[in-house]
């Protein structure tokens, strides 16, 4: 057996390990060569601290994933936090790991579970308590999409995480060691500076998931990757990675020692820079750099006046009560139900039917609006009035999406913020419509709700999100991820002014809205909702090969388990919300 692992391209004599030859693989051999699995990892990058101590080390299931550890460099006190995606980079070592069903499980593929985030949150609190500067390496392909890390909360574990980097007091800094991929990536990549290896990847979904969503078909993947634009250097000219490290000789796993000596050098740099900055202007300076994520469009009033309407998606009845019945209803024997159904009986089930149990409706942006504000009293901000969608990636087809959505919705796009009143109490409020591009988080509505927190600080009024969104958008790439911890930041600024955020939890709710906006504030479900966690069902029925729980996912799922307290039914919201705040 071969000493070393080789892709397909390295395997060409010709192939060369410089700049000029790599910068002409294909997007998505650079990912392939961004996982390469003697690549350094975590524990080579440790290599070169001082003083190093593990804290919360423990064999619990996911301990290994992210590792924290006291440690110094130049005589600055550090916390670090790494991913580790394997127990080694060398070849021989990986090939033993595979033979032991053990080793295989513990190390999960590399994909952190809820404990793992846990485990980092109190290395975090930790770092604060002893004034240590928090350094992060981040290398994994995802979290984990199982229901076991479903039923553990790894949503709102991920939400913690990232929450306690927007909150934290001393200064923070991730390193992207090898490929950062999705929630689970962003879960640690909050931080004051992101730095990223030459040949890393920094993205929001892996190039098979994205043609499988694009192309219908895994095999199209390289396309995917070309469309995304994965690397991290794209990240770099996107401005979410702030320097890029040089991988001098050529790629990590090839040219160890030099790419590691690299990674030092540019990581003493932006420590002591970090180390001279006052503790009280910290948080101010993370507010600076976090204002400036993003990129959006803006158009004239009269582009938005041809095209914003109030939209209802709620039934209407006959003069009877009733409303027509939901196509494919069938009762528990099988049989096919065809007879109407008092609109009374929706209403007061959240739009489930009691026959099928089907949700047969998912209300729009102007429902929630009705059922949180005051009667004509909702006035929309013109700070985000007029921030849309920009196609930063020329994504295929996503113009035509975007004028599509517009039309379905009568939004602009997926999220609208205002002032209004709730039983006559000032607040800020921001509503989502699961019709525009199934809500999906980007930068736009990232800015939207930036924006809002300003108002809310400004008004001294609450502020309440009502949620809903099936991930962060693939069409804007890892900027439309990135934008997830600058709405932590923004609602960190509103906890900080003594003022409650409110989140109302909708149906669906999954992956960067759940670990974004969805996990802050006091938390609201709604009555009978479902598709509310991190991966989604079909993700992880793939994944396992097994069917999730008949009830999987839905707000009394998750009441069961421990992670839905508050359940609200939306013709009560007015009343309960106004009791809150």
């Amino acid at each position: 057996m071969s000493n070393h692992f080789s892709l397909s391209f390295e395997k060409d004599e010709l192939f060369s390990y410089t700049q000029e030859a790599i910068s002409q693989l294909s997007e998505y051999e650079k990912y392939e060569l961004s996982f390469h699995p003697e690549r350094p990892k975590y524990k080579n990058y440790r290599s070169f601290f001082s003083d190093v101590e593990e804290v919360f080390g423990d064999d619990q299931f996911g301990a290994c994933l992210i590792q924290t550890h006291r440690a110094s460099l130049d005589g600055n006190p550090v916390m670090l936090l790494g991913q580790q995606s394997g127990p080694s980079s060398n070849y021989q070592k990986i090939m033993d790991t595979l033979k032991d069903p053990d080793a295989v499980e513990k190390w999960n593929q590399g994909m952190p579970v809820p404990y793992s985030y846990e485990r980092a949150v109190k290395a975090i609190k930790l770092a604060e308590e002893e004034n240590r500067i928090i350094i992060i390496f981040v290398d994994t392909p995802g979290a984990d999409p199982t229901e076991r890390s479903e039923s553990n909360g790894i949503a709102w574990r991920i939400g913690d995480t990232i929450h306690a980097l927007a909150d934290a007091s001393v200064s923070t800094m991730a390193v992207i060691m090898n490929r950062a991929c999705s929630g689970g990536a962003i879960a640690l990549t909050g931080c004051d500076v992101t730095l990223a290896m030459e040949y890393s990847t920094y993205l929001v979904i892996t190039p098979e998931a994205c043609s499988s969503i694009l192309f219908h078909t895994r095999s199209r993947a390289n396309e995917a990757a070309e469309v995304s634009q994965i690397t991290s250097r794209e990240g770099f000219h996107h401005g979410i990675v702030d320097e890029l490290i040089p991988e001098p000789e050529g790629p990590a796993h090839r040219f160890k020692e030099s790419a590691l000596a690299s990674a030092k050098n540019i990581i003493q740099k932006h420590l002591r820079n970090l180390s001279n900055q006052p503790k009280e202007t910290i948080f101010d300076e993370r507010v600076k750099r976090w204002e400036k994520i993003g990129q959006w469009e803006k158009r004239t009033n009269n582009d938005i006046t041809s095209v914003q309407r109030p939209i209802s998606r709620l039934p209407k009845s006959n003069e009877s009560g009733y409303v027509k019945r939901h196509r494919g209803c069938y009762d528990e024997q099988g049989n096919h139900v065809y007879d109407p159904v008092r609109l009374e009986f929706l209403e007061q089930n959240n739009f489930v039917c009691q026959t099928c149990r089907k949700r047969i409706v998912r209300p729009s942006a102007w429902d929630y609006l009705a059922w949180i504000v005051d009667k004509d009293t909702f006035k929309e901000h013109t700070e985000t009035r007029y921030i849309l969608d920009k196609d930063i990636l020329s994504f295929p087809n996503y113009p035509d999406k975007l004028i599509k959505a517009r039309k379905n919705t009568g939004m602009m796009s997926a999220m609208m913020t205002g002032d209004a009143t709730l039983m006559g109490k000032n607040i800020v409020v921001c509503v989502t419509d699961f019709g525009f591009l199934g809500a999906s988080f980007c930068m736009s509505i990232g800015e939207k709700i930036w924006q809002a927190a300003i108002k809310a600080i400004e008004q001294k009024a609450p502020l309440i999100i009502q949620a809903a969104g099936g991930g962060a958008r693939m069409h804007e790439g890892c900027s439309s991820m990135v934008s997830i911890p600058k709405v932590h930041v923004a609602l960190s600024r509103v906890e900080r002014a003594g003022l409650p955020v409110i989140t109302l939890i909708t149906d669906p709710t999954l992956g960067g809205v759940a670990i974004g906006m969805a996990s802050r504030g006091i938390q609201l479900f709604e009555e009978n909702a479902g598709h509310i966690g991190f991966s989604g069902k079909r993700v992880i029925e793939q994944y396992t090969g097994k069917k999730t729980s008949p009830d999987f996912q839905t707000t009394s799922w998750l009441e069961k388990y421990g992670h839905a307290e508050r359940i609200v039914a939306p013709i009560d919201l007015k009343e309960y919300i106004s009791n809150l705040i």
